[in-house]
């Protein structure tokens, strides 16, 4: 056992508790508590707004050059590597994550941080071409105050992602994690301190989205926001940005196509389609949930995908063989079985699954089977709601427009995963999908040099890259005379003056 984090926020650099409502982490695999939390309020929020005002805003941080900001990102980095236990532990309670992937998890958190550190020492400002008598430069410097709003299914790596380029461009940070999952945001701020961070650039505020997201939204002095979540809050949240012409970036929602074409090699896909899905038991933004499968070969592969399926093992997040751990949260796993009714109810066909597993080992926790559904068009309800849950539906298809047509044929755009031994079939249909993400032959695989992002009502912006860190910065234009002449237009009239 891992003792959990305080009853205490990290408001502007002091560890205090929360006024705001009360929290209750719970251990989703039998429901035990593993802590409760005085949230945030808004009258904390604005207490670490202050607080972060005068700390970016002070001469010691702003004047400090690339390398040395970098220093901070290494000391953050080298933190979480040394607590990676730790975190890992405190994640798989907080959510119901596997170990095996929470601990992947503080790792790429790790990676982000040493990543932004070292870009932030390799990126150069940009002497542009000379069009006159004038030195003309374009530089990049710190918006001020970001507000980063986490969701609950990563929140270590999302944290990190949003956290380490923001600081990197020189911000201060208030990071807004969800209520299900705020211990590892704490323990993440634990770790930020310790590296020596100025106190006030770092606040950490679980609370809930009508108080303190709102906030951070609608206060004068954020200057941008970072949300990751449900699409429906993310174009509330884009309005209210716009009230105030503050940039915006949002990594929504999605339901993305797989497709599986007849030449694929079948283990490979099999394979790949399954961790698509059933990996983190569905709570995944770019889950593979509509499944295309080319009509010749359509009813073997799903024959052997239903087998196997069946196959997984589900089981407590702490066994190192589990691969499909529980939800979340009971309220999810509540709303995840809702779908799948509704689905039944719209006259789907159960290939797998569709119900919680049986026997003591599962009875107290948010546990749901891996799901297999058929028999649907690509226009049912089931087609076009992100379920965020372990539930595919099967699809099949006739050849590559018809694919194309019906995996663009959705409001979301986030990932596509295509399974060919045809490369440049592979190169027509991946251009052609209206995707951020295109894998082919795999699926899920990320790196933090690769820019994430998703189309239409995915989301807006991108995320990772060497360009990650300008998303935080605002660019200004340089221009410094070279002819030491007077202006032409008032030149005689200031030798007459």
């Amino acid at each position: 056992m891992i003792e959990m984090p305080p009853d205490r926020l990290f408001i502007g650099g002091e560890w205090e508790q929360g006024t705001g409502s009360e929290i209750v982490s719970i251990f989703p695999a039998d429901g035990s508590v593993n802590r409760v939390l005085h949230g945030a309020s808004v009258a904390d929020g604005e207490r670490a707004i202050e607080r972060a005002v005068r700390a970016q805003s002070d001469p010691a941080w702003r004047r400090l050059k690339p390398h040395e900001r970098a220093r901070f990102l290494y000391r953050i980095a080298d933190g979480i590597e040394a607590n990676a236990e730790r975190i890992a532990h405190i994640q798989s309670r907080d959510t119901g994550k596997t170990l095996r992937e929470t601990t992947a998890l503080a790792a790429s958190a790790a990676g982000t941080f040493r990543y932004f550190g070292a870009v932030l020492e390799t990126t150069d400002e940009t002497l542009t071409a000379q069009r006159g008598d004038a030195l003309t430069m374009s530089v990049h410097e710190p918006l001020g105050l970001v507000g980063a709003i986490t969701p609950w299914n990563s929140p270590i790596a999302s944290d990190a992602q949003k956290v380490a380029p923001a600081l990197a461009a020189g911000n201060a940070v208030l990071l807004k994690p969800a209520s299900w999952s705020p211990l590892v945001s704490l323990e993440l701020a634990r770790i930020v301190e310790a590296a020596g961070l100025p106190k006030g650039l770092f606040s950490v505020l679980p609370g809930s989205g009508r108080e303190i997201g709102n906030l951070l939204v609608e206060h004068p002095r954020i200057a941008k926001i970072s949300f990751t979540g449900g699409t429906e809050t993310g174009r509330a949240l884009a309005l209210k940005a716009a009230q105030k012409l503050m940039p915006v970036s949002l990594e929504l929602g999605g339901k993305s196509p797989t497709i599986v074409f007849a030449d694929a090699d079948i283990e490979q896909a099999l394979a790949g389609v399954l961790f698509g899905i059933f990996s983190s038991t569905g709570q995944s933004c770019i889950a593979g949930a509509r499944l295309f499968v080319e009509r010749p070969s359509c009813d073997k592969f799903v024959d052997r995908l239903v087998a196997a399926t069946r196959r997984l093992r589900i089981g407590h997040p702490f066994e190192p063989e589990t691969q499909v751990a529980p939800l979340i949260h009971f309220d999810h796993r509540d709303s995840v079985a809702a779908h799948v009714r509704r689905a039944l109810d719209d006259g789907a066909e159960l290939l797998a699954g569709g119900c919680e597993p049986e026997g003591e080992a599962y009875r107290q926790g948010a546990y749901y089977m891996p799901t297999i559904l058929a028999g649907v068009s690509n226009a049912a309800r089931i087609c076009r709601e992100e379920v965020f849950g372990p539930v595919l539906v099967v699809l099949p298809f006739d050849d590559e427009a018809d694919v194309i047509a019906q995996a663009n044929d959705n409001d979301y755009g986030l990932a596509c995963g295509i399974w060919t031994r045809d490369f440049p079939k592979s190169w027509r249909v991946g251009r052609a999908i209206n995707a951020g993400t295109v894998w082919v032959n795999t699926y899920k695989q990320f790196s933090i040099s690769t820019p994430f992002g998703g189309e239409k009502a995915s989301g807006l912006g991108r995320e990772k890259g060497r360009e990650g860190i300008r998303a935080y910065m605002a660019q200004k234009s340089f221009y410094t005379d070279l002819s030491g002449a007077p202006h032409p237009w008032a030149a005689e009239t200031v030798q007459g003056a």
